[in-house]
């Protein structure tokens, strides 16, 4: 009778050196995406209060992003402390979300050039961080499991 002889690949862990730099700049990354939102928002509310035309989509659009940066910030700490569930979670938000922006963000009318253009760098930065999040060096960090 033979035996197989089977070897297993340690797992490595998120916290190790090499993953830390890249975590670090998808956070800041996220961040970015978080703080203009947040400015878009601020903005909305600065015209609303000078009684400039605000319009019911631009307050929701304008709520919900940085929302949704909120969100995705909370989801890359917990993936850089290890949780491979929220590290997932990130790969996936971070490839939907940037044309998600974009395409709601340019139906023809709905809302003005600087507002399309301050959601489309947020889409920007973003979209940077799922290159990262969705490199091999971060893959490689959260293996499958089997």
């Amino acid at each position: 009778m033979e035996t197989t002889q089977r070897t297993t690949v340690e797992p490595t862990h998120p916290n190790r050196p090499d993953t830390r730099p890249a975590f670090g700049k998808v956070k800041i990354l996220v961040a970015a995406y978080g703080a203009l939102s947040a400015a878009v928002l601020v903005t909305v509310v600065v015209l609303a209060l000078t009684e400039q035309p605000v319009t019911s989509f631009m307050w929701g659009r304008s709520a919900g992003v940085p929302a949704s940066a909120a969100v995705t910030y909370w989801l890359t700490v917990l993936a850089a402390r290890g949780a491979r569930w929220a590290y997932l979670r990130i790969r996936i938000i971070s490839i939907i979300m940037p044309p998600v922006i974009i395409a709601i963000d340019t139906i023809p009318g709905a809302l003005p050039v600087w507002f399309i253009v301050m959601h489309g760098a947020c889409a920007i930065a973003l979209a940077a961080a799922a290159f990262i999040v969705n490199g091999s060096g971060l893959r490689t960090a959260f293996p499958k499991k089997r």
